[in-house]
């Protein structure tokens, strides 16, 4: 069944006490055009309207129910509800997952028998869209005729976003609990589709279904529907209060990271720039790229906003050669003419010489241009000159028809008729200037995954979609072809595979391994004679698994006698060694690994490895099967990265390393179900080639 009528009801049941008289106030309040009906076995109204008895009392039909009893009784309401054939309904008794009645949530499910609920555990939604208010608290939402809306599992937050004074176009808010039924991926896919909503807010504490929200997601970008999300249970502390909270889990924030970076979500890590960002996009949508350009009367904002870009992925771009004199034409030989532009205030007051500048400036072909003003709000103050920088601005941007905002760096210096005035003119009355900065970087991400990915959702991490701008060679690199699957030694017993084993795998994949063989401590010597020197000793073992630890390796032995000695005192760790030639000149040292997770499947780790993979944390993590594109996007995003671009004079095999990288995506596309972890640690980076010189392969045990 549609979420339809439940979210823009002309019909409405309001089932309970003191929470429903609440709820009908608001809804009245709102202009509310249908029918109303109030339940209440004994009081004779609520809120203003005549009750009935029961829900088989009701003899029209029921788009939307707010049900605020006790949870017992809930569960009965729910089966009548769905019997009249309602549209879905609201649970805002607790007590059920969340608290352990997994049985009477099971019941609660069973009654409404394929009827939408929101909940349990549940605050409900006030919608200025459809003038339905099924919440039993205050709020400021306002009639609208389009807006952006905000999804939570929070009632409280909820709350906080309706109440707020911040000149947000809030058309519609939904708390939806603990997702029972309804979760967070069903409620996107139904807003996504709604036009008078300009963007979505998501305030996600954990997802139900990763592989329904991932859909959803795709169909928010299909039509051109921006989202951003404030994601919690980035701490254990926090992991922790989400579990307890809704029973949501909260799941490898990496993962999450992944996740919102493949389908254009923009995280934010604050309640005020999340707000600050829904306007944003709310008036004008994504950006192309932020190419910004700030304008202020004072050195100190323009210095304050540079230094605080350095945080961002923005960019203030100097003025090219034909916009640079046309600036400096409007103002006198005392300005400089910079990105950000200290306008002094030689020309203050003055509406015509500010709307020429102003108009100079913003047709420089930024992205957008941000003027920061802000009002002198006590009562004794006269804020008449400010109002004229604030309306020279805003003509100019409608002349050159410009992107463009007023910030303010308070946000108390923003007056709410100053925002009213620049809301309906479509531009954005900013609050803050970190705040802003964020709202522009995260309409260029936006912008740009659109853009960049508008088809993704049927891309295979083995298509070919080389970017302007990359070198072709790095993208297109062979991937072996390995005909069936390729037999595993020894899991079927332990689950690990000894180094060689799982290298040897690994190449049929087309990784590239040192030579080595396998043998006892007392082949050692000759092996090595054979193989040649420098070599690597290492215990072969699928039960030792961190080899190093406890002193089963040993690395760049000349001699015969070094390698006698290293395979005598590894004889009492393991009754094998592996005996490998050394690879020397490594630029760059990586971790390539697979990890599985309970909600996402398996993901590919890349980051600095050997010595530094504790130490640096300098990692990024993509949700399989990854595109070529994202693969190398996120190398780039690596600080040891640089090292292999190149570095004092030494670079490394970009093609060899991707190649490196996309075999092991390659094989986990070949086993998905059977692997459990994969570490190749590290993966040496050379000038001419890639070569894993460790590999720990665990598979799941066969039966």
């Amino acid at each position: 069944m549609t979420l339809t009528r439940l979210l823009n009801p002309k019909s409405i049941a309001f089932i309970g006490g003191n929470e429903c008289a609440i709820a009908i106030t608001r809804t009245r309040e709102l202009g509310f055009t249908g029918k109303i009906w109030a339940v209440h076995p004994k009081r004779e109204e609520l809120g203003g309207i005549a009750t009935v008895k029961s829900v088989e009392d009701i003899d029209t039909e029921i788009d939307a129910a707010f049900i605020a009893v006790k949870r017992e009784p809930t569960v009965d309401i729910v089966r009548a509800l769905s019997k009249k054939n309602c549209g879905g309904a609201v649970i805002y008794a607790a007590g059920f997952a969340e608290a352990g009645a997994t049985e009477l949530q099971d019941e609660l499910l069973k009654a409404a028998n394929g009827m939408p609920l929101l909940g349990p555990n549940c605050y409900g939604f006030v919608n200025g869209l459809s003038r339905a208010a099924l919440w039993p608290d205050e709020h400021g939402i306002q009639i609208r005729e389009s807006g952006v809306a905000i999804i939570t599992q929070s009632g409280n937050i909820a709350c906080n976003f309706a109440m707020s004074n911040r000149a947000l176009p809030l058309a519609c808010v939904f708390a939806i609990g603990n997702q029972a039924d309804v979760d967070i991926a069903r409620m996107l896919e139904a807003l996504c589709k709604d036009d008078r909503i300009t963007a979505i807010g998501l305030h996600i504490e954990g997802l139900k279904n990763i592989e329904a929200f991932a859909s959803a997601a795709a169909l928010a970008r299909k039509h051109k529907k921006p989202i951003i999300a404030l994601k919690t249970g980035r701490s254990e502390q926090g992991a922790k209060v989400t579990m307890s909270h809704t029973s949501s889990l909260a799941g490898a924030d990496t993962l999450y990271e992944a996740l919102f970076e493949r389908y254009g979500i923009a995280r934010m890590t604050s309640v005020t720039a999340f707000a600050e960002t829904l306007k944003f996009l709310h008036h004008g949508g994504p950006l192309k790229s932020a190419r910004l350009v700030s304008l202020s009367c004072s050195g100190g904002e323009a210095a304050l906003v540079a230094d605080m870009a350095l945080s961002k992925n923005v960019s203030f771009p100097p003025f090219d050669e034909i916009t640079k004199p046309l600036v400096t034409a409007t103002l006198n030989e005392f300005v400089s003419i910079d990105n950000p532009l200290d306008y002094h205030t030689f020309i203050w007051g003055d509406e015509d010489k500010l709307q020429n500048m102003f108009m100079a400036v913003l047709g420089g072909g930024f992205d957008v241009g941000m003027l920061i003003l802000d009002l002198p709000t006590h009562p004794h103050m006269n804020p008449a000159a400010w109002w004229k920088t604030a309306r020279a601005f805003r003509r100019a941007s409608e002349l050159q028809s410009a992107r463009a905002v007023i910030v303010s760096s308070l946000h108390e210096s923003m007056p709410l008729d100053l925002a009213s005035d620049l809301a309906n003119s479509n531009m954005a009355p900013m609050m803050g200037l970190d705040d802003c900065l964020t709202a522009f970087e995260a309409a260029a991400f936006i912008g740009e995954n659109w853009e960049r990915n508008s088809n993704l959702d049927n891309h295979h991490f083995l298509d070919r979609h080389p970017s302007e701008g990359w070198d072709p060679a790095i993208l297109q690199v062979p991937i072996s072809k390995v005909s069936g699957t390729p037999a595993f030694a020894g899991v079927k017993e332990s689950g690990v595979m000894t180094e060689h084993e799982g290298k040897q795998l690994l190449k049929a994949f087309g990784l590239s391994i040192p030579e080595g063989r396998v043998c006892t401590p007392s082949e050692a010597v000759s092996t090595a004679n054979s193989l040649g020197y420098p070599v690597a000793v290492k215990i072969s073992s699928t039960t030792i698994l961190h080899k190093t630890e406890v002193g089963g390796v040993a690395l760049n032995l000349k001699t015969a006698a070094e390698v006698e000695a290293a395979a005598s005192r590894m004889a009492k760790l393991a009754p094998e060694l592996l005996i490998e030639k050394m690879v020397q000149g490594a630029v760059a040292e990586l971790i390539i690994g697979l990890t599985r997770d309970p909600q996402f499947g398996l993901a590919l780790v890349i980051g600095a490895g050997g010595v530094f993979t504790e130490l640096l944390k300098d990692s990024i993590t993509l949700l399989l099967p990854c595109t070529d594109e994202e693969i190398f996007r996120g190398l780039k995003k690596l600080r040891i990265w640089k090292l292999v671009e190149g570095f004092r004079g030494k670079s490394g095999d970009q093609v060899a390393t991707i190649a490196a990288i996309k075999s092991i995506a390659a094989f986990a596309d070949a086993y998905e179900g059977l692997i459990e972890e994969l570490d190749v640690n590290p993966l040496f980076v050379l000038p001419k080639g890639a070569v894993a010189a460790d590999a720990l392969i665990q598979m799941r045990k066969q039966e």
